[in-house]
C-alpha cells in the first residue's frame, strides 16, 4: 500500500471561494493516470486548516469514490496534539480511507516517550492502518530512529512520511534497519531521489502534482537498479521542487495548475496569498523541461 507516489492533493476553489469537486475529482484522476500509486487528503498542501468540517468531509467524499473506482489507496491526514480528540477523528473516518497518515504531536513537544504513547494509544483504536506524519521543523519534537523503529513493531503502524528537512542521521539508521512491514514515505521533496536511494520505498510529494510520470519513473529507476537514470531524474525533479517551494506551498503549485487549466482559480485562502506571477512562470517552465 505504502509505495510509489502518492500526491496529497490540493484543494481548488471556485471563483466564489466554495470547494471545486469536480476539479478535485479531474485532479485526482490526472495524477493517478499519470502514474501516482495513491492519494491523500486533507494534508497541509490540501490547507486543510482552512477548510469547514463539511467541507473535509466533501473532499475525502470525492477522493474515496476515485480510488474506490481506480483500485488505489486513500490516505487522510489528520492533525492534532490531544489524543483523545485525535482518537475520536480516526474513529470518524469513512469507508473507502485506506490508511491515516496522524502528525506528531505539534507545539506541546510532549518529548519521545510521549509521542510513543500517543501512537500506541491512537493505534489501539483506529480502525485503519496509522501512517507518522514525522516533520520535526514544524512541530517542534525530534522522533529518533530508535523511537519510529519500535513504533514500526506495532501491527496497526504501517510507516513514517519522513520529512526532516533532508537526509539525516536517523534517516540513515531507520532505513538500514526497518521493521517488518513498516515503509518509509520521503516527505521533503527536494531529496525524495537519495531517500530513494537508500531504501525508502516511495514519498508523499506536492510537487507531484507537475511531472507526476517523471516522479513514478524516478521510484522505478531506484528500484530496478538503474542509477544513472534516477540520477539524471532527481536532480531535475529537485529543480522543479525548489521552484514549487519558492513561496509558502500550496501557493505556486495552484499558479501552475490554474495556469494549465486543471483547476478553475489558483486562489488560496487566508493566510495564505497567491503566489507572484514571477513563480509561477518559474515553476512551469520546469515542470514542462524535457527529462
Amino acid at each position: 500500500m505504502l509505495t510509489g507516489i502518492h500526491v496529497p492533493l490540493i484543494t481548488p476553489f471556485t471563483a466564489t471561494g466554495e470547494v471545486a469537486a469536480d476539479a478535485v475529482e479531474k485532479l485526482a484522476d490526472h495524477v493517478l493516470d499519470q502514474g501516482a500509486s495513491g492519494l491523500v487528503a486533507l494534508g497541509t498542501t490540501g490547507e486543510v486548516a482552512a477548510l469547514s468540517p463539511a467541507e473535509r468531509a466533501q473532499v475525502i467524499d470525492v477522493c474515496a469514490r476515485v480510488c474506490r473506482t481506480r483500485g488505489v489507496p486513500l490516505t487522510v491526514g489528520l492533525t492534532g496534539n490531544d489524543t483523545r480528540s485525535t482518537a475520536e477523528a480516526l474513529k470518524a473516518l469513512p469507508e473507502g480511507v485506506a490508511a491515516a497518515l496522524v502528525t506528531v504531536p505539534y507545539f506541546l513537544r510532549p518529548g519521545e516517550r510521549g509521542v510513543v504513547a500517543h501512537f500506541e494509544a491512537l493505534a489501539e483504536e483506529t480502525p485503519v492502518p496509522l501512517v507518522i506524519y514525522h516533520i520535526p521543523y514544524r512541530t517542534g519534537q525530534a522522533v529518533s530512529a530508535a523511537t519510529l523503529r519500535h513504533l514500526g513493531g506495532h501491527p496497526m503502524i504501517a510507516g513514517v512520511k519522513y520529512a526532516a528537512g533532508g537526509i539525516d542521521q536517523d534517516a540513515i539508521d531507520l532505513l538500514g534497519d526497518l521493521p517488518d512491514d513498516f515503509d518509509v514515505l520521503g516527505g521533503d521533496d527536494a531529496v525524495i531521489s537519495p531517500l530513494l536511494a537508500l531504501g525508502a520505498s516511495g514519498g508523499i510529494l506536492a510537487s507531484a502534482h507537475l511531472a507526476t510520470d517523471r516522479f513514478a519513473e524516478l521510484v522505478d529507476a531506484w528500484r530496478a537498479g538503474d542509477a544513472a537514470r534516477a540520477r539524471a531524474l532527481g536532480h531535475r525533479l529537485a529543480r522543479l521542487s525548489a521552484t514549487l517551494f519558492a513561496e509558502p506551498n500550496p501557493t505556486v503549485i495552484k499558479g501552475v495548475l490554474h495556469a494549465r487549466g486543471l483547476i478553475p482559480t489558483a486562489d488560496v485562502r487566508l493566510p495564505l496569498v497567491p503566489a507572484s506571477e514571477r513563480a509561477i512562470s518559474q515553476a512551469d517552465s520546469a515542470g514542462t523541461a524535457p527529462a
